[in-house]
């Protein structure tokens, strides 16, 4: 398949199908809300390095995972009665964390100055949340994502104490389950992900979903008030 290279003038993409064996859609143009908000309804995601042009990918094999259905284990009960869940509180500081804390050693570079303002206006403009976990009144976890029609893009996750982000993405998958969103796009499968419930789905089965979810409304707006819905 040939590398297609966006015009910075023109928010469009090829279509998806046309990604080559690693998943690429296509390298360059911007990462405008325009942009941003046209590759996310047709299931497109920007990944790349500080060093590199922006990529535009469209894996497959898909990880998703339905809202509700997140695996929990009984040692994370305990955290339930501890951890505080609060939502679109402090989205600069979720994704501060996620840029800076290194899992496994290795820092999330492909969060760059450019991709974190993205996202911020993202956020400003009601697209972009963060599901956050609060203990003593810090900031100890969360993981923020896109939402349109009824789809949530997860992006990245931190911890900074034991189960904090998987306390925010339990919470997330129960609350969405309730606001009848269809899934949770979490993007490259890996075991971590399966361990908790993501399945994986053809790149075919998965572009089915996101033309359904075209036709649904977008929550767009803080979800600050959402927050009531956590629980065990």
């Amino acid at each position: 398949m040939p590398i297609y290279f966006l015009d910075p003038d023109f928010p469009i993409f090829p279509h998806p199908e046309m990604a080559d064996e690693n998943g690429i859609v296509a390298i360059g143009g911007d990462l405008s809300t325009e942009r941003l908000l046209t590759a996310y309804s047709f299931g497109i995601f920007p990944w790349y390095n500080e060093e590199d042009p922006i990529i535009w990918w469209s894996p497959d094999p898909r990880a998703v995972v339905a809202p509700g259905m997140v695996k929990k284990s009984k040692s994370i009960n305990s955290y339930f009665k501890k951890y505080e869940l609060r939502i679109d509180t402090s989205f600069e500081k979720v994704i501060n964390n996620c840029k800076h804390i290194a899992r496994g050693g290795v820092r999330e570079s492909w969060i760059t100055e450019e991709m974190q303002a993205a996202y911020m206006e993202l956020h400003r403009l009601g697209y972009a949340h963060s599901f956050e976990t609060w203990h003593n009144n810090k900031l100890i976890g969360g993981l923020y994502g896109v939402s349109l029609g009824k789809c949530f893009f997860g992006e990245s996750m931190f911890s900074l104490e034991n189960n904090a982000s998987k306390f925010a993405f339990i919470n997330l998958s129960k609350i969405l389950k309730a606001k009848e969103f269809m899934m949770i796009d979490c993007q490259v499968p890996n075991d971590h992900l399966m361990s908790m419930g993501c399945k994986e789905l053809s790149r075919k089965e998965y572009l089915h979903n996101m033309r359904i979810n075209l036709s649904h409304k977008t929550h767009r707006g803080s979800w600050e008030n959402w927050h009531g819905t956590q629980g065990g």
